[in-house]
């Protein structure tokens, strides 16, 4: 990415940031964001990723509160940067012999400086996107054995709206020859969109009862925004408390998504304020998917059963 390219990404990054904040702002001057009314969970279990801070954090209170037995990765220690860590947690929580009914891939950096994972790659990549897609691919076996028809096991990735302005460079997903850190943010949400479709589209074509699905939380006041421009932060700071959602707000697509019975067998869905919503037109490339896909599993060191499955 050239030095232009990489401004045009930051003011693309920050105009989709501005476009939500005053969607957001105009809702809450018409009644702002109301809490989805749920059934209780009782006997169901979920993995919240970055679920010790601002919308992993509320995920997991609001999922413990419908009854759920949460197990959030931090607590169980898990560092999403390194692949040997993602496969140590997995062991850790096959031996505790219980089901796995919702895993939720929230934890994620924004806009860091350049700098790697532990197996090398950029850390966008790697910790937001290609983490997850190990652990979710680690822990699918359980969670098939845990859904059954008319109660899917699910699995919710996180994404933002960033991923509208995201591009996808297959000969340089590490961004090595020009790093943007605003590109690579966009990337990495809209890498975990791609993977979702193609992981529903796999779960599908093998009968699985479990689902996959994207949400999209906002804009939301967190702990996220250390290395955003400064003016942002200076708003962030004035005026977050109105413009942006509270950790709560952001968190109820999530928790909707993670157990309505509205979603009961469907999968594939992006989901905005608890409704369906179109993402990136790319998004639905099914070769674009299976390309990514095909990567992502030669640098984790997994076998790719795309061929397998749609060829049976």
């Amino acid at each position: 990415m050239s030095p232009l390219s990489a401004a045009r990404a930051a003011l693309r990054v920050y105009a989709a940031g501005a476009a939500v904040v005053l969607a957001q702002l105009l809702r809450r001057c018409c009644g702002g964001f109301a809490e989805p009314v749920l059934a209780p969970q009782p006997d169901r279990v979920a993995i919240v990723t970055g679920g010790t801070d601002g919308i992993g954090y509320s995920t997991a209170k609001h999922l413990a509160r419908l009854g759920m037995h949460v197990i959030i990765v931090e607590f169980l220690y898990c560092d999403l940067a390194s692949l040997q860590s993602i496969r140590q947690f997995v062991q850790k929580f096959k031996k505790k012999k219980i089901p796995l009914h919702v895993l939720v891939n929230n934890a994620g950096v924004m806009m860091v400086p350049q700098r790697k994972t532990r197996d090398g790659f950029e850390e966008h990549f790697g910790l937001n996107y290609l983490g997850h897609f190990l652990l979710t691919n680690l822990l699918l076996d359980t969670m098939k054995e845990s859904g059954s028809p008319g109660c899917s096991a699910r699995v919710l990735a996180v994404s933002s709206a960033t991923h509208y302005i995201g591009e996808l460079n297959m000969d340089d997903l590490q961004g090595s020859r020009c790093y943007s850190p605003h590109g690579a943010y966009a990337q990495s949400k809209l890498a975990l969109v791609l993977f979702t479709y193609h992981l529903q589209r796999l779960l599908a074509a093998q009968g699985s009862p479990v689902t996959a699905n994207v949400v999209d939380p906002g804009v939301v006041n967190t702990d996220l925004y250390k290395h955003v421009f400064w003016g942002t932060r200076l708003i962030k700071k004035l005026f977050g408390w109105w413009f942006f959602k509270t950790p709560d707000e952001g968190a109820w697509t999530s928790v909707y998504a993670a157990v309505t019975p509205d979603l009961e067998g469907i999968g594939g869905r992006y989901l905005y304020n608890e409704k369906e919503t179109k993402s990136l037109t790319i998004t639905y490339d099914l070769d674009l998917q299976r390309e990514l896909w095909a990567r992502s599993c030669q640098m984790t060191g997994i076998t790719d059963m795309t061929q397998d499955t749609f060829s049976g």
